[in-house]
């Protein structure tokens, strides 16, 4: 009868800890407004509005608090979370940046296992809240590594590439299709034509994707990806899910397998992006906006660049939106960088010059 107790009596406390740390969570939520959607002038396309959804204002400084968040209350509410479990998770960076910033705030140890080329902004944000980084040369080993170091220290493998479309509640909820519409409803075009963004985990195009058949939007669905990832790949012949290596300098999106949080299906269109496009685009929004965006979201600018000006040719208007992904000061050692860009044999030129002539800037 006594260990029935003492278990009974753990189990009170344990539950009392998960009710304090998932309060502690959504307090820290109630405190924060939405992201801003911020209107973007086209001059060389009338007739087509375009938007960013700034995720860089997030308080992690990028799109993945949002999935942070997510996955903590999805393993809370699992079970998984207790009070003094170590946190480990396989991250290119920012998604690490933002988990770190949880763990602290619930006081847990968090060991961050990321490819040795991650940006050095991004290692010191994980140190800044309290995590650890242990890098990877090889980033097909990220997965393996992160359950090894989770079961070794008696911890929990987030897995953000198998649970990021499960964790975020798709129907609503304010995830970040809903605030999109909402804040899209007094514009001139308030149903997007499209919906552009890129694919790291899959977990933000899934959330996307179902959210607008659910509501039964007219919108489409983009994916922008880098030329040298698995995605758009496995999005043309389902039977391709893997290559040998992921030979993009894209932080954040861009893969070498298929993540299991990838829907091909909700996916209307893809499209490859070279990494010289994403730079070139990241660099020209960033002298529109008067500040630093991230290379995925240079990505997503090409993107929209290219769909935006088939809308004008085919006598169309309405509105893009797409995805401010995260801060560029993070990248002021790498794709603001001329000598960065130099060494990886990146021509700016041509790309800079196409995308000046398409959208007037």
């Amino acid at each position: 009868m006594t260990d029935v107790a003492d278990q009974r009596a753990t189990n009170i406390a344990n539950r009392a800890w998960t009710n304090e740390a998932i309060r502690i969570i959504e307090a820290d939520y109630n405190r924060s407004a939405d992201t801003h959607l911020v209107p973007v002038s086209l001059p060389a396309l009338p007739g087509i509005h375009l938007y960013l959804k700034d995720e860089a204002s997030h308080p992690t400084g990028s799109l993945k608090h949002r999935l942070a968040r997510s996955l903590f209350l999805y393993a809370l509410c699992d079970g998984r979370i207790g009070p003094a479990t170590p946190i480990v998770e396989a991250s290119s960076g920012s998604t690490a940046v933002s988990e770190a910033y949880f763990a602290r705030m619930l006081g847990l140890p968090f060991i961050a296992v990321v490819p040795r080329s991650t940006a050095h902004a991004k290692i010191a944000a994980i140190e800044f809240y309290g995590g650890k980084a242990h890098f990877v040369d090889d980033p097909g080993t990220v997965y393996a590594v992160a359950q090894r170091l989770a079961d070794e220290n008696g911890g929990v493998y987030l897995d953000q590439f198998t649970y990021a479309e499960r964790a975020t509640d798709w129907r609503g909820n304010n995830n970040i299709g809903e605030t999109i519409f909402e804040q899209m409803a007094l514009e001139p075009h308030p149903i997007p034509s499209w919906i552009v963004c890129g694919a790291g985990t899959g977990g933000t195009s899934a959330t996307i994707g179902r959210f607008i058949r659910y509501r039964r939007h007219a919108t489409r669905l983009m994916v922008a990806d880098p030329a040298g990832s698995v995605f758009h790949k496995h999005w043309a012949d389902r039977s391709v899910t893997t290559l040998d290596s992921c030979c993009s300098c894209i932080e954040g999106i861009g893969r070498p397998r298929v993540e299991p949080s990838f829907l091909p299906a909700v996916v209307d269109a893809m499209m490859p992006v070279e990494d010289a496009q994403s730079v070139a685009a990241a660099r020209l929004l960033s002298a529109q906006l008067g500040r630093k965006v991230g290379g995925s979201t240079g990505t997503n600018m090409w993107a929209v660049a290219t769909l935006a000006s088939q809308m004008v040719q085919a006598g169309e208007t309405g509105s893009i939106v797409t995805i401010l992904c995260d801060d560029g000061e993070r990248y002021a050692d790498t794709y603001f960088d001329d000598n960065w860009v130099r060494d990886r044999k990146l021509d700016l030129n041509g790309p800079t010059q196409e995308l000046t002539t398409t959208l007037g800037w």
